[in-house]
C-alpha cells in the first residue's frame, strides 16, 4: 500500500489519526512502543466546525504529529475525496503547527468492518494509524 515512512523523529511517540470523510471524520489515537491504536468518538461535522473539532482533539491528546488517510481508487488515481483529505491534511498543518502524515487509506473502512469496528469512522481511524505505524523503523 504505502511506502515506509522514514522521516519521523524517534522522539514522536504519541499520533492521532483521522479518517477524513465529507460528513464524518473517523478519529484514532496510539503509540509508537505499542503500535496499536484505540478508536475515538467519531467527529460529526463539516468545515470550520470539522476543523475546530479536531483541534480540541489534539488539546485533549497533545499528539506528537498527526496521520491523515488519504484515499484513491484502487489502481492508484486520485479522486475528488484524495484532493479533500490533502486539503484537510494541510489545513490541519497550517492551524496546529504539528507535522501531518499522510496515508494511503485505500481499503481501511473494508478492513475495519471485518475486522467487527461498530463505527466503521472510528475503525477506518485506526487501520490507517496501525498501518502506519508499522512503517516506522
Amino acid at each position: 500500500m504505502s511506502a515506509p515512512v522514514l522521516d519521523v523523529p524517534p522522539h514522536f511517540n504519541t499520533f492521532l489519526a483521522f479518517d477524513y470523510g465529507l460528513k464524518r471524520t473517523g478519529v484514532a489515537v496510539g503509540n509508537r512502543l505499542l503500535r496499536t491504536a484505540t478508536a475515538q468518538s467519531t467527529i460529526k461535522a463539516e468545515g470550520d466546525a470539522r476543523l475546530a473539532q479536531a483541534e480540541l482533539r489534539v488539546k485533549e491528546w497533545q499528539p506528537d504529529a498527526l496521520v491523515v488517510g488519504v484515499p484513491f481508487h484502487p489502481d492508484g488515481a486520485s479522486h475528488d475525496n484524495t484532493l479533500r483529505a490533502r486539503k484537510f491534511a494541510r489545513q490541519l498543518r497550517g492551524r496546529l503547527k504539528l507535522q501531518v502524515y499522510e496515508v494511503d487509506e485505500r481499503y481501511s473502512t473494508t478492513e475495519a468492518l471485518a475486522g467487527g469496528a461498530r463505527d466503521p469512522d472510528g475503525g477506518a481511524a485506526c487501520v490507517i494509524l496501525e498501518q502506519f505505524l508499522r512503517s516506522l523503523p
